[in-house]
């Protein structure tokens, strides 16, 4: 049995590729089942944010799962296949710990993932593809997260990825009093951008969402407007700033919006920033004269800058993952011999049981108990003898000491009494 993890992240791969390979909750626990079903893993949880795509699993190690988890989403893994990679065992445990705790995010220290690791764990356990080791797994990884950000640096003042686009914003609008933003999408990301935006002093707010009701509730927090995601193209013009946030598999702006919208402002300029993957906005927007198009991957610079103030909590940090990782481990190399003591103990049961059967039928048959008993004691000897005893005089012709030793300690005998 090996523990795994597998994916891409922004570390290895573009946002071209992370894009192409994003699931939604949904796929992701399609696939998860697909691998069960198939006997390719025994449990998988399928993390997918803006920033990686991930398999932890647990299974033969005898297959790549991941390659399968991709291609059953149409994608040629062969064409992708150098930009992934795979953790196991410990390496595993410690990756999936880091990736909770904000260490291995692009915003160094962000807390939004913790969330999204979560949902993802809840998801899979829900459907029935995590079992003892992953939900182990993930729960000691949750405390282990929560203990990193409470007790160093990383858990003051985060920066995530809304804080990150807020503060792009403000680079390129000196007051942004004086500016128009339109948020499309309502969920966590966007949530926590209008919550930064507002706190550098934006006072114009537009929310577009594909729940209207949602988008509303957003809006009125900031007094702001809401509207479905069909009514853009009426009010794209007065946006200053875009930001964009959403699940959508395809682009919600389009050049052609984009250049009609431009038309509109007397070609004022419009800064964007997509949040999403895959992306909401045309990366061809970009080449637009008097548009500023951000993606995810251009929030690099800030991310340094951001990693360099925290390496000292991040060496704090990975202490406390290290020394929990190392635990996990232990926990599971003893749940691998409670197994073997579980298939010794049941495989000797099943030899009693059968020899004791036998005994009893020539009870029942009226044939001497002292004899019978002499004999029952007799096999039971010679069956539970007969491979130890071979197995010890091969390691004493081959002078397998180790064996030899471990064999005298665990039968508590004296060196007179081991073979030569």
């Amino acid at each position: 049995m090996v523990l795994m993890a597998l994916g891409v992240n922004h570390h290895t791969a573009p946002i071209e590729v992370r894009e192409r390979l994003a699931f939604d909750c949904q796929a992701g626990i399609l696939g998860a089942s697909k691998l069960l079903a198939e006997g390719l893993v025994q449990e998988a949880v399928v993390i997918s944010t803006c920033n990686r795509t991930e398999l932890y699993c647990v299974g033969s190690g005898l297959t790549d799962p991941l390659s399968c988890l991709i291609r059953q989403s149409g994608i040629d893994y062969d064409h992708i296949s150098h930009l992934t990679y795979m953790h196991s065992d410990l390496k595993a445990v410690a990756h999936l710990m880091r990736v909770a705790s904000g260490l291995d995010s692009m915003i160094f220290g962000e807390g939004e993932i913790l969330g999204q690791v979560k949902q993802a764990y809840t998801a899979a356990a829900n459907a029935g593809t995590v079992g003892k080791h992953l939900g182990r797994l993930f729960q000691t990884t949750f405390a282990v997260a929560k203990e990193a950000r409470t007790k160093t640096g990383i858990g003051i003042n985060p920066v995530s990825v809304a804080y990150a686009a807020a503060k792009l914003s403000q680079h390129i609008f000196s007051d942004l009093t004086q500016v128009s933003v339109l948020l499309i999408g309502a969920g966590d990301l966007i949530r926590q951008t209008a919550r930064h935006l507002s706190a550098r002093g934006v006072k114009k707010i537009m929310v577009a969402n594909r729940s209207e009701a949602n988008a509303l509730r957003l809006a009125e927090l900031y007094g702001g407007e809401a509207f479905h995601l069909s009514k853009i193209p009426e009010h794209l013009a007065k946006a200053d700033i875009v930001i964009t946030g959403t699940p959508s598999a395809l682009p919600i702006l389009g050049k052609g919006l984009v250049e009609s919208a431009l038309r509109s402002r007397k070609r004022r300029p419009m800064f964007m920033v997509d949040l999403s993957v895959p992306r909401n906005i045309e990366p061809e927007i970009g080449e637009l004269e008097d548009i500023y198009l951000y993606s995810i991957d251009d929030l690099q610079t800030m991310v340094e800058d951001n990693r360099r103030f925290r390496r000292s909590a991040a060496e704090q940090a990975e202490g406390i993952i290290e020394e929990a990782a190392l635990q996990f481990m232990d926990w599971l190399q003893a749940q691998d011999s409670f197994k073997i003591l579980s298939d010794f103990r049941k495989k000797f049961e099943q030899i009693r049981d059968s020899y004791v059967k036998a005994s009893l039928h020539q009870l029942q048959l009226g044939e001497n108990p002292e004899m019978i008993l002499k004999h029952l004691a007799h096999r039971l000897t010679n069956r539970f003898l007969h491979e130890p005893t071979r197995r010890l005089r091969e390691a004493g012709l081959e002078k397998e000491q180790e064996l030899l030793n471990l064999t005298s300690d665990l039968f508590e005998l004296t060196n007179e009494d081991i073979p030569s």
